[in-house]
């Protein structure tokens, strides 16, 4: 039997944040001989509002060689430390979701346990004060992570916060600079082979044919290739996430200080993001359309600008899900084509990201096997469902008291995956990720604590340390981090420090 041939031509359909990403990395390919055109349409927008990333970014950028100033001063770009929660278990409570680990942990004993033990016995300050990444967000200051484990600063982690369309924008240049080919135009129709189904090409406005072996949907919402042509079916979670719209707007910067934190403000029907970059502030209200009209989501959102509006504000509809297949014959969907979860922790953006890492690592040959496919599409399951998981994990555990919305939330059956989370937390603290889940022990523990989920004991391994030897090893950890973000400068002189120099004319 002859081996199939190795894909030759791959076509992403959209662009946008999506599109130039896959692009971007596939550049990877094109010295071994593979065609990577992407079409796309100027008259077709992109949503464009998803401006806020997690960590993992730093290793997409790191693969395609980006260096951070010049990305940072290309898109507008800041540091995010982590995400500010107001509101979100009750008016006027705060907690914060920093990046970076909490503490030390003492001879194999995680650290939040320990902290537990003294808590309880009120010899120790709420958990944030052991993270230096929330220590930074507190004084709006940063400082890069170090390698070094002997320093404070390897306790950090950071990310980004940047306009999107800056982003794509940047890409487009490094993957054209790198041999793929763009071509605007609009798809009209998309043929199917007779034999399997397959996807045989693309075919624009004006009846040009682009043709391809392997077709990746960037469509967005749309849906073209996965949906609209090989309907895969959608899975929805509304049941779950009933936020169903989002009204965006940008505004001016309130002032000279840079926050490097996104904020996240529970409201009646919904919550808002504020998302500070160099030239402007993002911001947006996520709501759910049975509790407030779009009127009343667009007078919330811009009653609590700290800036005036841009633009006026837009109106973006969704449905919370996933599709049934994210990879169906020779398409693979990424971004918003594969499915949405709300923006809440940042997700949308490492989604994509994921998506390429997963194609990366199982490119197929013309025989398109079904092992490939069907593992890419379990992984892809997988991690839709901890991050979704991890998003309900917010609305659930909230003591508002304004709202249906909320009542509903609090009161709704869970997932069984999280169910059996929380419940194991609850009781002694203890917390298991499972199959490289996305976001570290760190985060659930930042965001259960911060929900106002206390375990009602400890792992007993912490009872076996004094007292007073673990109040003074957390004390001393309180003053170094306190000691070290204080010692940063500020994160608007910071940027500004590390801007890039500009040739003079």
């Amino acid at each position: 039997m002859t081996a199939p041939a190795p894909i030759r031509s791959i076509v992403i359909v959209g662009g946008g944040t999506a599109g130039w990403m896959a692009a971007a990395a596939l550049t990877r390919l094109i010295p071994a001989g593979v065609a990577v055109t992407l079409v796309e349409s100027e008259e077709i927008g992109t949503v464009g509002v998803g401006e806020a990333t997690i960590p993992p970014i730093r290793s997409f950028n790191a693969l395609l060689g980006i260096d951070e100033a010049d990305f940072l001063a290309a898109t507008q770009g800041t540091i995010k430390l982590g995400i500010e929660f107001v509101n979100w278990t009750r008016d006027r409570h705060r907690y914060v979701h920093p990046f970076g680990e909490f503490g030390f942990d003492i001879e194999g004993v995680k650290f939040h346990q320990v902290w537990r033990k003294l808590h309880a016995a009120g010899r120790a300050e709420a958990i944030d004060a052991y993270n230096v990444c929330a220590r930074a967000m507190q004084a709006g200051r940063y400082q890069p992570p170090v390698t070094d484990p002997g320093s404070i600063l390897s306790r950090m982690a950071h990310a980004y916060q940047f306009d999107a369309g800056l982003y794509a924008k940047y890409l487009r240049a490094y993957a054209e600079d790198r041999g793929v080919v763009r071509i605007e135009g609009k798809v009209a129709h998309v043929p199917l082979r007779a034999e399997d189904g397959f996807i045989e090409a693309v075919v624009l406005e004006g009846d040009r044919r682009i043709e391809g072996e392997l077709f990746l949907d960037c469509t967005g919402f749309r849906a073209l290739l996965i949906e609209q042509t090989l309907h895969t079916g959608w899975e929805s979670w509304a049941h779950w996430l009933q936020c169903d719209r989002a009204v965006a707007v940008p505004s001016a910067s309130p002032g000279p200080e840079i926050t490097p934190f996104t904020r996240a403000t529970a409201h009646k029907a919904g919550w808002q993001w504020r998302i500070p970059l160099q030239h402007r502030v993002g911001n947006g209200h996520v709501y759910c359309s049975a509790d407030i009209s779009d009127d009343q989501a667009r007078e919330t959102l811009l009653a609590h600008l700290d800036g005036a509006p841009l633009r006026d504000p837009f109106i973006l509809r969704f449905e919370a899900g996933r599709r049934k297949r994210a990879w169906e014959k020779n398409c693979i969907a990424l971004g918003l084509s594969s499915g949405f979860l709300e923006p809440l922790e940042s997700t949308s953006i490492h989604l994509i990201q994921s998506g390429i890492h997963k194609l990366m690592a199982l490119l197929p040959d013309t025989g398109f096997s079904h092992v490939e496919r069907d593992e890419y599409n379990r992984l892809t399951d997988l991690q839709m469902e901890q991050v979704r998981d991890f998003i309900i994990l917010h609305y659930h555990a909230n003591q508002r008291s304004d709202g249906d919305l909320w009542r509903r939330m609090r009161e709704m059956a869970i997932p069984d995956t999280l169910r059996r989370k929380l419940d194991l937390f609850r009781g002694r603290g203890r917390f298991f990720r499972y199959e490289d889940e996305l976001f570290a022990e760190s985060s659930w523990i930042a965001v259960l604590l911060g929900q106002g989920i206390l375990p009602q004991g400890w792992d007993p391994l912490a009872d076996a340390f004094d007292d007073d030897k673990l109040a003074f090893s957390l004390s001393r950890i309180h003053e170094m981090f306190a000691r070290a973000a204080q010692a940063m400068p500020r994160h608007e002189d910071w940027l500004a420090r590390n801007a890039p120099a500009r040739t003079p004319a």
